[in-house]
């Protein structure tokens, strides 16, 4: 029986006849609530506006008193000469200001001192603007202005106009008030500097403001930002480290330094960075607009649709947990390019070209960088021995599919090994199997979630949801990447396992095009069909999913239940439990070591039959003609007793 939702219903689908439907259509219903329990939001990310570096503590205020003083003495003797209103277009400059000199600072025993990205919001408030011309009546009264005047450890550098049109970058205040506070020319071109940079190219912004349109702070969301620029914000604080890399791109870690961090800032921002956690960071290279990269790397469409579905499936429990979204433009900087030589010299799957090679990309390239929570360790880079670990990682991708299918018609499409991670709930992160002591002393019924891993899907570049547009869910989008121009189809695995992968995707498009995946007629491609909705897939590749760990888990090295001490010493003293648990931990303690691994070695032959008639059930040729999507099998889980309605609920 095939699912309500197959195309097979729909009869022969030529590309003669077939209509493409649109990508925003009406829902007939409400939208699903999100099943499960999902854990608090992380703080948003520094990279926001400012690193949260504090001032040194050199700095006082007599310091800081006398550099205004100076400052001021040096403005009394400032002579402003107007421009005559009459004087023609063609004889009209801008007017110049006389340069200041910074005020000495160093016969102080405190020097004012500035950290670089504390600057960035002083500097752009200090950018100068083009001087309006007009016939205006009057003059505007300027002596009779409010002038605010801001102190930098930086040398001030005279702008030209070509300097301000490039690296002008006006902060929040300077929009909402709409007043600019100088005016500056020179012929020199301003230093760049590293805490400030927004590109300001027409034609670039106009190109992802897609993907700009999607970021959640204001200035991720403004424009695109220098690569330099945006990583050098805290750099000083938190050290990059590569951890993957994939065809769509690489991902990397931040991890902070918190010895330095100590030095530099107070403990409440040293907290807040803390609860901030390991950042990870995909960067993509994105699809130039014309020129060298126009044919390759990821489509503007591509990164947008996969943006709004971790947006859209941020809160159900199981999927990954998104950040922000920034589009910079440049070289990888020097942290960035360390990481990568770093993992290049390590690691011997470093297939993607070296980024500073120019002939792999431009100094232009634009880069998207999609921040996510720290998802643990890939799946494929992981090894699995005990039965309760593949128990519950299979389980746990199941009812992750389940929920985004109930909540979104989400179908995943490329759920190999590498994009699934896995962490543990243990205090310290400890991800060895549990011994037969550890399984004893857990509240157990269904056997799920033993192992203490839990799971989390990612990577969503291949996917397809029905996002809801509008609050009232009566419009919603379809996200989807059209999967007949990745060249994923006709691939032959070098080996056993890459096999039964490229297999896999052949599977997932026969049911999608014919309703069975075992058809291996290969049907004429058909524009705008990988919008449609064949939940199916996703039993395709939890079958997938499971034969990888059957097949590749390693000899389980069985260990013996701890000794018990002489005399009563609990390490949990403070700790509560309830009447139910304690009870049954008390009867384990009177058990003998041969009864723990009798009772042990039952659970684990118990929790094998049931994976075995999972394997059963998914077979592609004989299985249950019921299964249509991963939400049907979770039920029969349920029923069989193989979960519990809490592990789901």
């Amino acid at each position: 029986m095939l699912s309500s939702f197959s195309p097979a219903f729909t009869g022969d689908r030529t590309p003669e006849r077939w209509d493409s439907k649109p990508r925003t259509k009406p829902r007939t219903a409400a939208p699903k609530r999100v099943y499960g329990k999902r854990r608090a939001d992380a703080p948003r990310a520094v990279f926001e506006q400012r690193s949260p570096v504090k001032l040194g503590e050199e700095t006082t205020e007599k310091a800081v008193q006398e550099a205004v003083e100076c400052i001021r003495t040096q403005l009394a003797e400032v002579t402003i000469s107007e421009a005559i209103p009459s004087q023609k277009k063609e004889d009209q400059v801008d007017e110049p200001v006389i340069p200041v000199e910074q005020p000495d600072l160093t016969q102080s025993t405190s020097p004012v001192h500035t950290p670089e990205v504390e600057s960035f919001e002083f500097q752009n408030e200090l950018k100068s603007t083009k001087k309006t011309s007009g016939n205006a009546p009057e003059l505007p009264k300027k002596y009779e202005k409010m002038v605010e005047v801001r102190i930098s450890s930086g040398p001030t550098v005279p702008r030209s106009k070509e300097g301000q049109a490039d690296n002008q970058c006006h902060t929040k205040s300077d929009k909402q008030s709409g007043k600019h506070r100088g005016r500056r020319t020179g012929k020199n071109k301003a230093a760049t500097r590293l805490s400030s940079g927004c590109v300001l190219n027409d034609n670039v912004n106009s190109y992802v403001r897609p993907i700009l349109n999607e970021a959640l702070s204001q200035v991720a969301a403004q424009s695109v930002q220098k690569f330099g620029s945006w990583a050098a914000r805290a750099e000083n604080m938190l050290a990059v480290v590569k951890i993957a890399e994939g065809s769509y791109g690489e991902v990397y870690k931040l991890r902070l330094r918190e010895e330095v961090c100590k030095k530099e800032m107070s403990k409440s921002k040293l907290a807040r960075l803390k609860a901030y956690g390991d950042g990870v960071f995909k960067i993509v290279p994105l699809r130039a607009q014309r020129g060298l990269g126009s044919k390759k790397f990821t489509s503007i469409e591509e990164i947008v649709a996969e943006v709004k579905m971790l947006k859209y499936l941020d809160p159900i429990p199981g999927f990954a947990r998104f950040r922000e979204i920034h589009v910079v433009q440049g070289r990888f900087p020097e942290s960035f390019q360390h990481a990568w030589d770093h993992y290049k010299q390590t690691k011997d799957d470093c297939l993607n070209p070296d980024p500073s090679n120019k002939r792999a990309y431009p100094d232009s390239q634009l880069w998207a960088i999609v921040e996510m929570d720290d998802a643990g360790c890939e799946l494929e880079k992981f090894a699995w021995s005990s039965v309760f670990q593949i128990y519950d990682i299979f389980w746990g991708v199941a009812m992750a599919l389940a929920r985004a299918e109930e909540y979104a018609l989400f179908e995943h499409r490329d759920l190999h090994l590498g994009n699934v991670c896995i962490r543990s709930t243990r205090p310290g992160g400890c991800m060895d199997p549990p011994t037969d002591l550890d399984l004893m002393q857990q509240p157990y019924s269904s056997g799920f979630g033993l192992s203490t891993l839990e799971t989390t899907i990612i990577d969503y570049s291949l996917s397809r949801a029905e996002l809801r547009v509008e609050e009232s869910g009566e419009v919603v989008e379809v996200a989807s990447s059209d999967l007949d121009k990745k060249d994923i189809f006709d691939a032959i695995g070098y080996d056993e396992d890459d096999a039964m992968l490229r297999d896999t995707y052949r599977y997932m498009r026969s049911q999608l095009y014919n309703g069975n995946p075992l058809d291996k007629e290969k049907t004429p491609d058909i524009p705008g069909i990988w919008a449609e909705y064949a939940p199916r897939t996703n039993l395709v590749w939890l079958l997938f999913l499971l034969k990888s760990l059957l097949k590749n888990r390693r000899a389980e090295i069985s260990l013996p239940a701890a000794r018990q001490p002489l005399a009563p010493c609990s390490p949990n003293k403070g700790l509560k439990k309830t009447a139910k648990s304690a009870k049954k931990n008390k009867a384990h303690m009177n058990q003998t070591p041969t009864e723990v691994q009798k009772q042990v070695s039952q659970l684990k032959n118990t929790l094998e039959e049931r994976l075995r008639a999972v394997i059963e059930l998914l077979d592609l040729e004989q299985g249950h003609e019921d299964m249509c999507c991963a939400a049907d099998l979770v039920a029969y889980a349920i029923d069989s007793q193989w979960l519990e309605e809490k592990d789901f609920f």
